[in-house]
């Protein structure tokens, strides 16, 4: 076999990465449940003509297909394509099993997903998000719009990363805002004013004359109000000054004021409205949200999500829903990149039973069954080689005990201090601080 050539885009993390990835999703589950959120997990495909009903997705879609497949194009059960997140399938399996749900349904969902986009730092082709998710039947009250930061910072907050700032905004602003000033295509607008961050005021300018008609004015307005920003209410007063009247956008600023005041009073300085944040997906409504990891700002957003109404729709049935999800990957692939995190070992092992004899080996796996019994990651010496060796190679593999069993006693010793103490494997438990690895800031020390 020839010298396996990576995949750009596709990562395979360590073990120790690994280790500090489930430490990390154990907390992000812990918190969605503390919330009330149920677990699911959907197919990872769907049908195309879904995956590619809403927003600007059809360049990123994988489709899946047999090798033998019919090579005219898929069809029938072949034409389905791996999901780009965990909205619209989730979207789908409320339509298809609302009889046996109880409303309003919140559910989280922890997978991968895949896209077909250039593989660069923190971006992926293959990703685990974690989603939250609420919808109802019918209609979906705005508080669970407020509602979202509050997980997802509580979320965040739990883990050993620097802190976040959530940038919230308000679908409804900008589309009354755009019909307040004439354009008739507010998608198109829309659409032009997420690419802000990525080609600038001028390019966006051009956009929105290129592709929503807009005049020089009215181009020229659409970069005032996507230039507001304040961590309070205040932004509702700098969008008044502009002088643009509209129901929409009476109501938007309603619902953004109530989302940035929930967010103070649960914790400050989490939430900052933001009125440049659009969220390129066409099936957003209401609120938006985009979270940047201090110090990564550069990077773009590590959690976003928002408010629809009807991609959860089938003839007369409705389920409007608001959503959030978090770049697990991409927000520890950052991390990893920049060396901050730390696992105190590589190994969930806590004690190595040593052999000193193959015969006695029996002995040495009785041993480590009473160890496992009682919650101690254990494992056995591989081999029955000299006591020294056996104390390296936990050494090289960061296992902190080493267990000697003895016709008239056992004894345990923690070869970083070198104190070796009399124990019983029924009785004797390691500091929890040495029970499971611990995850934390690198600056912070193994």
């Amino acid at each position: 076999m020839s010298k396996p050539t990576p995949i750009s885009g596709f990562p395979e993390w360590t073990p120790a990465q690994r280790m500090i990835e489930q430490f990390v999703l154990d907390r992000i589950r812990a918190t969605f449940e503390l919330y009330g959120f149920a677990p699911l997990e959907t197919r990872s495909v769907e049908p195309l003509d879904q995956l590619l009903r809403k927003g600007e997705t059809s360049k990123e879609v994988y489709v899946l297909r047999r090798l033998q497949a019919d090579t005219d194009g898929p069809a029938g059960d072949d034409a389905l394509g791996l999901h780009f997140d965990l909205t619209v399938p989730f979207a789908r399996y409320v339509l298809e099993n609302a009889g046996k749900l109880q409303f309003p349904f919140r559910r989280y969902q922890i997978q991968k997903v895949w896209r077909g986009e250039r593989p660069q730092e923190g971006r992926y082709r293959e990703f685990l998000q974690a989603d939250i998710d609420i919808v109802d039947r019918d209609t979906l009250p705005a508080h669970y719009e407020a509602e979202m930061p509050l997980v997802i910072g509580d979320a965040l907050r739990s883990l050993p990363i620097p802190p976040v700032r959530i940038q919230v905004n308000n679908r409804k602003i900008c589309e009354g805002f755009y019909r307040g000033v004439g354009l008739t295509d507010p998608e198109a607008a829309l659409r032009a004013v997420d690419k802000l961050d990525k080609i600038g005021p001028a390019r966006v300018a051009e956009l929105l004359a290129e592709t929503a008609g807009a005049s020089e004015a009215q181009a020229k307005a659409c970069l005032a109000l996507a230039e507001i920003s304040a961590p309070d209410a205040s932004f509702a007063d700098a969008v008044r000054a502009l002088g643009v009247t509209d129901p929409l956008l009476d109501e938007g600023i309603a619902e953004l004021t109530a989302v940035v005041e929930t967010a103070a009073a649960h914790s400050p300085g989490l939430c900052v409205a933001d009125l440049r944040i659009a969220r390129g997906l066409d099936y957003y409504t209401g609120t938006v949200y985009e979270t940047q990891m201090i110090g990564y700002e550069r990077f773009g957003s590590v959690c976003s999500g928002g408010r629809y109404d009807n991609l959860a729709s089938s003839g007369n049935a409705r389920f409007p829903g608001v959503g959030i999800s978090i770049g697990v990957t991409r927000l520890l692939g950052l991390l990893f990149g920049a060396g901050e995190l730390s696992v105190s070992r590589d190994v969930p092992t806590c004690v190595l039973v040593a052999v000193s004899n193959e015969e006695d080996r029996p002995a040495s796996n009785k041993v480590a069954e009473a160890l496992r019994s009682r919650g101690i990651p254990t494992e056995v010496s591989p081999s029955a080689a000299k006591f020294g060796k056996q104390i390296r190679y936990a050494e090289r593999r960061g296992i902190p005990y080493v267990w000697f069993p003895g016709a008239e006693g056992d004894e345990v010793k923690d070869i970083r201090s070198g104190e070796q103490v009399a124990a019983a494997a029924g009785e004797w438990t390691p500091p929890r601080a040495d029970l499971k690895p611990l995850v934390g800031p690198a600056t912070a020390g193994a």
